[in-house]
């Protein structure tokens, strides 16, 4: 049995298949309608989502599975104060295979250590979100044609940001990456993704404030919003909320080539007048979302499909 943590569970090698297999069910959805039939996905949502917990729940039933499970921890026995430990040893007797996402670092850790099935990370607090980072690398490799070579270009929030620090992890394994960290002082990247996972793996980056002076170089920028709930004083956070704005005018700096790319929600930080330049592809980032969700979905209960 597996589970998955982090996007390092996967070597570059079983990543790629992965990609190759959601690229597959893009391809051929009517193949896979039915791979899952009989098998039921655990959504154990203890944190708001959107996105993420409707694409796991949409990749199930696309599968032919079915969904149980809650989001948010008030509607769950946590609030009885169940331990996580507790309420996977429950869940295991329910379901075949579990998306967790908790506000604690570390939990979903917690759970797959007791569970009876995979069980896999939808984010926990400002740690990680393996899901999101192979949603974001199978959006590059389909729209690009590549993961090598390139210069991605990070803003924002990225002292809270758990998909920055996770699609950081994962390029770095990639060769001819190139990073740049375009952040206020306040939100630069933690010291121990930039000296752990940059400055180990020798990878070059920059940091910089102003977003305009790197737009011309980047092959992709990923977009962060800034996370009130992450803030434990409300006027830092209204000091910092509107510090980048991507609009058409830094739109028309960049090269024709760059994608923008947004994990989401967005609250104002990409203007709406960009959602019609043919580089903005948050939206089909989120579709993509779902295509990899299925093929880890496949993957983790060990299905193929011929």
């Amino acid at each position: 049995m597996r589970h998955l943590m982090s996007p390092l569970d996967f070597s570059v090698e079983e990543l790629d298949q992965l990609m190759d297999l959601a690229n597959d069910i893009e391809k051929n959805p009517e193949k896979y309608a039915h791979a899952c039939d009989g098998k039921r996905l655990a959504t154990l949502f203890y944190e708001p989502s959107t996105r993420t917990r409707l694409s796991f729940e949409a990749a199930m039933m696309n599968l032919g599975g079915t969904v149980l499970g809650f989001s948010s921890a008030n509607s769950s026995s946590a609030s009885k104060g169940e331990s996580v430990a507790d309420t996977i040893r429950v869940v295991s007797c329910f379901a075949n295979i579990c998306a967790m996402r908790h506000p604690k670092e570390g939990a979903p850790l917690v759970a797959s250590m007791y569970s009876r099935i995979p069980v896999i990370n939808a984010g926990d607090g400002g740690h990680q979100h393996p899901t999101q980072t192979l949603t974001d690398l199978l959006t590059i490799r389909s729209l690009k044609g590549r993961l090598n070579n390139l210069t991605i270009g990070f803003c924002g929030d990225l002292k809270f940001g758990r998909t920055v620090h996770s699609l950081i992890e994962a390029l770095v394994r990639y060769t001819g990456i190139k990073i740049v960290l375009i952040s206020p002082e306040e939100l630069r990247l933690p010291d121990y993704i930039r000296d752990d996972v940059l400055r180990a793996n020798n990878v070059p980056f920059e940091e910089v404030i102003k977003m305009e002076d790197v737009l011309p170089k980047l092959d992709v920028l990923y977009m962060t919003r800034v996370q009130k709930e992450r803030f434990f004083n409300e006027d830092d956070y209204i000091r910092m909320k509107d510090f980048y704005i991507l609009d058409q005018s830094k739109m028309d700096l960049a090269s024709p080539e760059m994608l923008v790319l947004h994990p989401l929600p967005r609250v104002n930080e990409i203007s709406v007048d960009v959602d019609n330049d043919p580089r903005a592809a948050y939206f089909k980032q989120v579709q993509y979302g779902v295509y990899a969700r299925m093929a880890l979905i496949l993957t983790l209960l060990n299905i193929k499909v011929d």
